[in-house]
């Protein structure tokens, strides 16, 4: 089948059709066409996690090919404008088997066991915009502090449903969104959300809230956000930005979110509070993060996405029952030497006081090392390659080893 054949038997939201129609009206087509941008992303992916505790399977080891297509319009003339963006997506298989499928780059076989050869998504939506403010209407991508798609895999999750962003006062931005499904990473299919390690399942995501920009180096924000009949959260955040002079900064990250049980759903306490502070000078950057978790239960937050957690890192989130957890990391830019576009990052995230279901306290740790190069000129220009390492050891969960290597090439279009 040939990459974009996908694409014809794909549904497209009643929004997105209603704005393909506007499009179509005289004179329409002037901000929407200059203002539009488009790109092709080239993503090769191997993923390899070896099992390290006794009993459980040898490994997960995949390879994979990716392109994505982002188009992003303009917006017609006059007092609303209309446009329309489109992410299409194909992922090809180039290893796997073995009993080495299940990675999440690509759908499981479940006819024939193992993985797919291929598959194909695609995420449309129609988009409105009065004076300073946006509504976007169908299948998108989101990172928002109680709601965020997973882009750690082949191609990214996305959410169906609509977002609003309204900023016609100076320094306030006021957002909203409700979303009814979510489509994984390695998914072709919308599908309910669920609650991650809390369980039970919901067709509606609903969340509001600010954020205020006190100054060009302050910010703070508030959330609210529910997924209905199953939990909702209050989120508190700050950033704030300090230039101790002489290319010194100081950056402190603070969140705070209160969960709890919504509608029917079983009775849930969770109290998530966490901190990062880094400093930064002359590329060298060292960060200290403390998170804690409180309550009778785990943080939750919309399963097969990210949850906003200062201690959440390649592999685990560090949001059990209880858990306390810190974390120190270094990150050099290897410009500062002559040499541009090299990238490392290092850190060690530790938790403890975890509650298990057998008796004695809960211990785990993760290394992550990250080593990327950008090439800057020459032929092989804008081409990415990165190579991502984590180890995590724990006595109430899984050992794992892992390796990520990623080749990637976005090519602009227009």
């Amino acid at each position: 089948m040939k990459p974009f054949d996908y694409f014809s038997r794909l549904s497209v939201p009643a929004g997105t059709l209603l704005g393909l129609g506007l499009l179509c009206a005289p004179g329409a087509r002037a901000d929407f066409l200059a203002d539009s941008k488009g790109s092709l992303e080239a993503r090769n992916f191997y993923f390899n996690r070896d099992f390290r505790q006794p009993g459980s399977r040898e490994k997960a080891d995949e390879w994979a090919q990716g392109f994505l297509l982002r188009m992003e319009s303009g917006y017609t003339e006059g007092t609303l404008g209309f446009g329309l963006d489109a992410l299409g997506m194909v992922g090809y298989k180039l290893d796997s088997g073995r009993g080495t499928a299940g990675t999440g780059l690509l759908p499981a076989d479940t006819r024939h066991g193992g993985s797919q050869d291929s598959y194909g998504k695609l995420a449309v939506a129609a988009k409105v915009r009065f004076s300073k403010s946006t509504l976007k209407v169908g299948n998108m991508q989101i990172k928002d502090p109680v709601i965020i798609s997973n882009d750690t895999r082949l191609l990214p999750s996305t959410f169906q449903g609509g977002l609003l962003n309204v900023q016609e006062i100076d320094h306030l931005k006021l957002t909203g969104g409700s979303f009814n499904q979510i489509k994984y990473v390695d998914s072709t299919d919308n599908q309910k959300m669920t609650a991650n390690r809390i369980g039970g399942s919901s067709d509606k995501f609903q969340f509001a809230g600010a954020d205020y920009q006190w100054s060009p180096s302050l910010l703070t924000q508030y959330r609210y956000g529910k997924l209905e009949n199953i939990y909702q959260q209050n989120f508190l955040g700050l950033v704030h930005n300090w230039d101790l002079g002489q290319g010194q900064n100081l950056k402190s990250d603070l969140r705070y979110a209160r969960s709890t049980e919504d509608g029917n759903f079983r009775p849930l306490d969770n109290r998530a509070l966490g901190g990062m502070f880094t400093y930064s000078l002359k590329g060298h950057a060292l960060g200290f993060g403390y998170q804690r978790m409180s309550g009778k239960d785990p943080y939750p937050y919309i399963g097969h996405s990210d949850p906003y957690l200062v201690n959440f890192v390649q592999i685990g989130d560090f949001a059990n029952i209880d858990e306390r957890s810190w974390q120190v990391r270094y990150d050099y830019d290897f410009a500062q030497l002559g040499l541009p576009g090299l990238t490392f990052m290092t850190r060690y995230v530790s938790g403890d006081n975890v509650q298990r279901t057998i008796p004695g306290e809960g211990k785990e740790w993760e290394r992550n090392t990250d080593i990327g190069y950008v090439f800057q000129d020459g032929t092989l220009k804008g081409l990415g390659v990165k190579w991502r390492n984590a180890t995590v050891r724990s006595n109430f969960g899984n050992d794992l080893d892992e390796n990520r290597l990623i080749i990637s090439y976005t090519l602009a279009l227009w």
